[in-house]
């Protein structure tokens, strides 16, 4: 079986759409009907389908497309490899990056990839959360930088790789005066009974809030939601609320907030790299994950330090 019509059978099981399988390997939509009929005489059995005004892979195209998504991890992984052979990785990398993890990350990965003479990362601030997931942004994207991506269903089915970061604690933030603000810690029940600035519903820190009210057996007062972690601490710093936040991005604010670890229940976010399998594979993608990795374990040491 050809490998190019392989590689246009996978991307129809990613994408779903014809005309944007032809729009991204640069030919007309009746080519790649064409030679996805050739596939199907080379493999013996159908392996697409009518499905309303387009087609859908059949059973035996849905595991030929996974049989597919090896073989091009490992094809990439063997020019990646040679091409590492003969000259340092090189090229361009994009990747989208959700914001409280550029802040935390990105000043000292840029200045990491600057060292690189032919490398160059281009960096969104997407936000992997309920309006685009994981997987979505990993269609679009070299890398995904997501906040506990193993939520996302989609995800887990679309066989994309993850590599771990780091697990970040989520503190509960108090503005200074706070009758609970000398605490070394506080429970779910501590705290369940007080106004809350939240996150959207469903998104990751407002997972931990679920958790949070199933641990106190009763349901929290949030009065204001926002995805934006700035403006949740500056209304927590006014007196407004208290919230749930990351340990490692969350300001002072002039010491006007205090951050407060949360005990009797899990309470962290994990943060990971999403990606393709042959994105992993490519000398120029591994260089920049390298980088995120050395990155975060700085990030530990200094917060470990402070």
């Amino acid at each position: 079986m050809d490998v190019r019509r392989l590689a246009l059978l996978r991307e129809l099981d990613d994408q779903g759409v014809v005309g944007i399988v032809a729009d991204e390997f640069g030919i007309t939509p009746s080519a790649v009907s064409q030679q996805l009929k050739i596939l199907e005489h080379e493999a013996g059995v159908p392996l697409v389908e009518p499905a309303g005004r387009g087609v859908t892979l059949t059973a035996a195209g849905r595991e030929l497309s996974r049989l597919a998504r090896n073989l091009s991890a490992e094809i990439a992984r063997l020019e990646g490899d040679w091409r590492e052979y003969v000259e340092q990785p090189y090229g361009h990398v994009t990747m989208t990056i959700f914001p409280s993890a550029a802040e935390m990350f990105l000043p000292g990965v840029l200045a990491s990839i600057a060292q690189e003479d032919r490398l160059s990362l281009e960096c969104s601030d997407l936000d992997p959360s309920n309006q685009y997931s994981p997987s979505d942004l990993a269609l679009k994207f070299d890398l995904v930088i997501a906040d506990t991506p193993q939520q996302d269903e989609k995800w887990q089915r679309s066989g994309l790789v993850s590599v771990p970061l780091m697990t970040e604690p989520l503190d509960v933030v108090l503005p200074l005066g706070h009758r609970l603000a000398g605490r070394k810690s506080v429970k779910p029940s501590d705290v369940i009974d007080e106004t809350w600035v939240g996150s959207p519903r469903g998104f990751p820190i407002d997972r931990v809030m679920q958790r949070l009210e199933a641990q106190a057996g009763a349901n929290a007062s949030v009065v204001q939601r926002f995805n934006d972690n700035a403006v949740v601490e500056t209304l927590v710093a006014a007196g407004h609320g208290i919230a749930l936040l990351p340990r490692f991005t969350t300001y002072t604010h002039d010491a006007k907030l205090v951050l407060v670890p949360l005990v009797g229940m899990e309470s962290s976010r994990e943060i990971a790299i999403v990606m393709r399998p042959d994105r992993l594979a490519r000398p120029s993608a591994r260089k920049v994950v390298e980088a995120f990795q050395a990155e975060a374990k700085n990030v530990r040491q200094r917060t470990a330090n402070a």
